[in-house]
């Protein structure tokens, strides 16, 4: 870190005058500027003095009870740490959240498509993969305004298709889920059937429910979830042979539903607090009673249990998000999804209307971020997954009779791991840069802004703050990649 901050630090003075955006001005406040921005910037001292004094700021804020932590001054002579404050907020929610979701869909996708090799949904996922990986950011950026953000909000204000186009949406649906499920010709015009009707349908029911204009899961819907919640989860992890865990997982969707039901008074206006806490006990409950009914597999139904409790949780907080729409809508002025910006300004509302304002704020930089980050770990666990169903191990608990879902849960999927984990590392890094980017696309005000403005300013205060945010977040989760390895390879120690 003391080597790159010190390349970083003069790249950056380096990079321009200071003083260019004082070129065409004269008179006294001239004079003053000039005066004010060398003392504040400390350009009366030479570059190398001028870097210790930077790394002597820094290096107040690691010393507990010292001087005041500042991380230096920009040009106009502001403290640099409470402008980091600002900005790191709103980039690492995008970053976070945009890093999440690539991993999960990348991870899922990149599983099936080494299971299903060289099948159509392996084609179709590759060739996709690679289209991701050529489409520059800014413009995928420029596209998601246009199609996600402008025509979706003008179609948002009178939701209608007609049967046409219904009947086109299930088609396509159609084919996606035919090449998705794959099997014999008979096998997918059976599943191209079924999916082009029950999407067209569904489709067909929303709109003349006005679904689009007042969304949400009630009470029937929030059942039906919580009821395939559980069996999903139970297909992942146990699998339908034992009968007990099922039960146990379906009991646990029972309690979480009724949770759902108990909690819709408490809910109208909450605290962080109070849902954080109702998940938790929610979690506790359902691992207790899953537990309880899984009898001889009580420990493996305990855990899926409470993995199905805060799954139904999260859904549940979706639903009140949902709920919050058409009041937020109303108060957008009719156009929800907004096109810049972290938050919408002065939002005066409930818990669940400012955040929703946030989640819809996070949509599209959050989609061009996701894309970028899905193509590279599917093509990475694709082949990390390949790699491992070809080692004798696999082989040999084949042979013994395992199941493939153990086989692949249990075995192939743990190892497949090792090699993901030094990606994300080094994707997390990666995606803040690529924030920089978003976030001058979509008008956020986050690190990125601040960063461009330092660049453009040859101002390495708010440059140097940014670069210490990526670099150790760069060596920090390098170092809780290297932790993993421990527990993902039991042959890897720690010492």
């Amino acid at each position: 870190m003391l080597a790159a901050t010190t390349l970083m630090y003069f790249l950056t003075i380096s990079s321009g005058d200071p003083f260019e955006d004082l070129g065409e001005t004269s008179g006294p406040e001239k004079a003053a500027t000039i005066a004010a921005r060398t003392a504040a910037m400390n350009l009366d001292v030479p570059p190398i003095p001028r870097y210790f004094l930077w790394l002597q700021d820094v290096g107040h804020c690691l010393v507990p009870g010292g001087i005041s932590c500042t991380l230096g001054q920009d040009r106009t002579g502001a403290a640099v740490l409470p402008q980091l404050e600002n900005a790191i907020g709103s980039t690492l929610r995008l970053v976070v959240v945009a890093t999440v979701l690539a991993l999960i869909l990348g991870v899922v996708v990149g599983i099936v498509t080494a299971i299903r090799q060289y099948s159509t949904f392996d084609y179709s996922v590759t060739f996709i993969s690679f289209l991701l990986f050529s489409l520059p950011l800014f413009w995928l950026s420029t596209l998601l305004k246009q199609y996600l953000a402008i025509d979706l909000n003008t179609w948002l204000a009178n939701p209608q298709f007609s049967y046409l186009t219904i009947a086109l949406i299930g088609v396509v649906a159609g084919v996606v889920w035919a090449i998705v499920v794959g099997g014999d010709r008979r096998r997918r015009l059976m599943v191209f059937g079924i999916a082009a009707v029950a999407t067209a349908l569904a489709l067909y029911l929303l709109l003349v429910t006005g679904w689009f204009v007042a969304p949400g899961f009630g009470v029937v819907g929030m059942l039906i979830s919580a009821a395939g919640i559980a069996v999903l989860w139970t297909a992942l992890l146990a699998g339908f042979r034992r009968r007990r865990v099922l039960n146990a997982a379906l009991a646990a969707a029972g309690v979480s539903y009724i949770g759902y039901l108990v909690s819709i008074p408490l809910l109208t206006d909450p605290s962080w607090f109070l849902v954080v806490a109702l998940v938790v006990a929610l979690a506790v409950v359902s691992y207790v009673v899953a537990g309880v009914v899984g009898g001889p597999f009580r420990a493996q139904a305990a855990k899926i249990g409470a993995v199905i409790a805060v799954s139904v949780s999260l859904l549940i907080v979706l639903d009140r998000l949902l709920q919050a729409y058409p009041t937020l809508s109303a108060k957008a002025g009719g156009r929800p999804i907004p096109t810049t910006g972290s938050q919408s300004a002065n939002l005066e509302g409930t818990f669940w209307e400012i955040n929703l304002d946030y989640a819809l704020h996070l949509i599209l930089p959050t989609i061009a971020l996701t894309l970028i980050s899905f193509a590279t770990y599917t093509r990475y666990t694709r082949a990390s997954q390949l790699d491992v169903m070809n080692q004798d191990y696999i082989r040999t608990a084949r042979a013994k009779g395992l199941s493939e879902r153990t086989v692949l849960v249990k075995h192939a999927f743990r190892n497949a791991m090792i090699p993901i984990t030094t990606l994300m590392a080094f994707d997390f890094a990666g995606v803040l840069g690529g924030a920089v980017i978003t976030e001058q696309v979509f008008g956020w005000n986050g690190m990125g802004k601040m960063f461009v403005d330092g660049i453009a300013n040859v101002d390495p205060g708010p440059v140097m703050a940014f670069f210490l945010v990526v670099g150790t977040a760069a060596v920090l989760f390098n170092m809780l990649a290297d932790i993993a390895y421990a527990f993902l390879d039991p042959r890897i120690t720690l010492s």
